[in-house]
Protein backbone atom coordinates (compact mmCIF):
# COMPACT_ATOMS: atom_id res chain seq x y z
CA UNK A 1 0.00 0.00 0.00
CA UNK A 2 0.84 3.40 -0.92
CA UNK A 3 0.10 6.43 1.52
CA UNK A 4 1.08 9.95 0.59
CA UNK A 5 1.36 12.71 3.53
CA UNK A 6 1.22 16.20 3.14
CA UNK A 7 1.20 18.81 5.61
CA UNK A 8 1.18 22.96 6.12
CA UNK A 9 -0.44 23.74 2.39
CA UNK A 10 -1.48 26.69 4.37
CA UNK A 11 -3.61 27.28 1.31
CA UNK A 12 -1.21 26.73 -1.68
CA UNK A 13 -1.89 23.15 -3.19
CA UNK A 14 0.78 23.11 -5.75
CA UNK A 15 0.82 21.24 -8.88
CA UNK A 16 4.12 19.37 -7.60
CA UNK A 17 2.34 18.01 -4.91
CA UNK A 18 -0.25 16.49 -6.92
CA UNK A 19 2.04 14.60 -9.25
CA UNK A 20 4.19 13.37 -6.43
CA UNK A 21 0.85 12.14 -4.99
CA UNK A 22 -0.66 10.42 -7.86
CA UNK A 23 -1.46 6.95 -7.09
CA UNK A 24 -1.57 6.79 -3.49
CA UNK A 25 -4.30 4.95 -1.99
CA UNK A 26 -4.82 7.38 1.11
CA UNK A 27 -3.58 11.05 1.96
CA UNK A 28 -3.03 11.77 5.64
CA UNK A 29 -2.87 15.66 5.92
CA UNK A 30 -1.18 16.55 8.99
CA UNK A 31 -3.03 19.98 9.30
CA UNK A 32 -2.50 24.15 8.96
CA UNK A 33 -4.84 23.00 5.76
CA UNK A 34 -5.37 26.74 4.82
CA UNK A 35 -8.73 26.67 2.66
CA UNK A 36 -10.81 22.98 2.82
CA UNK A 37 -10.74 23.21 -0.81
CA UNK A 38 -7.14 21.71 -0.75
CA UNK A 39 -8.89 19.06 0.81
CA UNK A 40 -11.28 18.20 -2.07
CA UNK A 41 -8.59 18.34 -4.95
CA UNK A 42 -7.07 15.76 -3.06
CA UNK A 43 -9.70 13.11 -2.42
CA UNK A 44 -9.93 13.36 -6.03
CA UNK A 45 -6.62 11.28 -6.09
CA UNK A 46 -7.65 9.48 -2.68
CA UNK A 47 -9.91 9.23 0.32
CA UNK A 48 -7.77 11.67 3.01
CA UNK A 49 -7.98 12.02 6.58
CA UNK A 50 -6.94 15.02 7.83
CA UNK A 51 -6.57 17.10 10.74
CA UNK A 52 -6.53 20.99 11.88
CA UNK A 53 -3.49 23.23 12.62
CA UNK A 54 -2.33 26.18 14.27
CA UNK A 55 -3.28 28.26 11.13
CA UNK A 56 -6.94 26.43 10.65
CA UNK A 57 -8.31 28.65 12.71
CA UNK A 58 -11.66 29.39 10.84
CA UNK A 59 -14.72 28.30 8.49
CA UNK A 60 -14.29 24.56 7.46
CA UNK A 61 -10.55 23.84 8.65
CA UNK A 62 -11.53 24.63 12.16
CA UNK A 63 -14.12 21.99 11.97
CA UNK A 64 -11.30 19.22 11.24
CA UNK A 65 -10.38 17.38 14.43
CA UNK A 66 -7.23 18.47 15.96
CA UNK A 67 -5.98 14.94 16.55
CA UNK A 68 -7.04 11.66 14.76
CA UNK A 69 -6.43 7.57 13.92
CA UNK A 70 -6.69 5.63 11.12
CA UNK A 71 -5.88 2.14 10.43
CA UNK A 72 -4.44 1.34 6.82
CA UNK A 73 -3.16 -1.92 6.09
CA UNK A 74 -3.68 -3.41 9.24
CA UNK A 75 -1.31 -0.22 10.95
CA UNK A 76 -2.25 2.14 12.99
CA UNK A 77 -1.36 6.15 11.79
CA UNK A 78 -1.53 8.77 14.74
CA UNK A 79 -1.83 12.39 13.22
CA UNK A 80 -1.16 15.19 15.49
CA UNK A 81 -0.33 19.01 14.08
CA UNK A 82 3.15 19.53 16.52
CA UNK A 83 4.61 16.35 18.01
CA UNK A 84 4.79 18.63 21.18
CA UNK A 85 1.09 18.28 21.31
CA UNK A 86 1.70 14.33 21.32
CA UNK A 87 -1.67 12.96 24.02
CA UNK A 88 -0.74 9.86 23.20
CA UNK A 89 2.02 6.70 23.90
CA UNK A 90 2.34 5.25 20.44
CA UNK A 91 4.01 2.62 21.51
CA UNK A 92 1.28 1.66 24.32
CA UNK A 93 -1.55 2.58 22.01
CA UNK A 94 -0.05 0.28 19.55
CA UNK A 95 0.57 3.11 16.82
CA UNK A 96 3.00 2.00 14.18
CA UNK A 97 3.45 5.71 12.90
CA UNK A 98 2.99 9.37 14.39
CA UNK A 99 2.34 11.56 11.73
CA UNK A 100 2.67 15.87 12.18
CA UNK A 101 3.88 18.68 10.86
CA UNK A 102 3.60 22.12 12.50
CA UNK A 103 7.99 22.82 11.78
CA UNK A 104 7.95 22.65 8.36
CA UNK A 105 11.07 20.52 8.63
CA UNK A 106 11.04 17.22 7.01
CA UNK A 107 12.43 14.14 9.01
CA UNK A 108 11.55 10.36 9.70
CA UNK A 109 13.31 8.51 12.68
CA UNK A 110 12.09 5.90 14.50
CA UNK A 111 11.23 5.99 18.57
CA UNK A 112 10.41 2.24 20.60
CA UNK A 113 9.21 0.86 17.27
CA UNK A 114 7.77 3.84 16.27
CA UNK A 115 7.83 5.60 13.20
CA UNK A 116 7.63 9.59 13.40
CA UNK A 117 6.84 11.34 10.67
CA UNK A 118 6.95 14.70 9.60
CA UNK A 119 6.62 15.35 5.78
CA UNK A 120 7.66 19.14 5.82
CA UNK A 121 5.34 21.76 4.31
CA UNK A 122 4.29 21.30 0.67
CA UNK A 123 3.17 24.99 1.18
CA UNK A 124 4.97 28.12 0.54
CA UNK A 125 8.29 28.11 1.15
CA UNK A 126 9.76 28.79 4.50
CA UNK A 127 12.99 30.38 5.46
CA UNK A 128 15.64 28.34 3.86
CA UNK A 129 13.14 24.76 4.36
CA UNK A 130 12.72 22.67 1.25
CA UNK A 131 8.96 22.23 0.14
CA UNK A 132 7.96 18.18 0.67
CA UNK A 133 5.83 15.75 0.97
CA UNK A 134 6.65 12.37 1.82
CA UNK A 135 5.27 8.52 0.82
CA UNK A 136 5.12 6.07 2.92
CA UNK A 137 5.29 1.91 1.69
CA UNK A 138 3.51 -0.51 3.52
CA UNK A 139 3.62 -4.03 3.49
CA UNK A 140 3.09 -6.98 6.02
CA UNK A 141 7.00 -7.18 6.39
CA UNK A 142 7.91 -3.05 6.94
CA UNK A 143 6.80 -0.09 7.27
CA UNK A 144 9.11 2.72 5.19
CA UNK A 145 8.92 6.51 4.80
CA UNK A 146 10.45 8.72 1.87
CA UNK A 147 10.46 12.61 1.40
CA UNK A 148 10.05 13.85 -2.04
CA UNK A 149 11.42 17.63 -2.23
CA UNK A 150 9.07 19.35 -4.57
CA UNK A 151 11.07 22.08 -5.80
CA UNK A 152 14.81 22.17 -5.82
Amino acid sequence: MLIGVISDTHGLLRPEALTALAGVEHILHAGDVGDPSILDTLEKIAPVTAIRGNVDSWGDCADLPPTDAVELGGRLFYLVHSVTDLDINPVVAEVAAVVSGHSHKPSVHSRDGVMFLNPGSAGPRRFNLPVTVALVTLSKEKLEARIVELLS
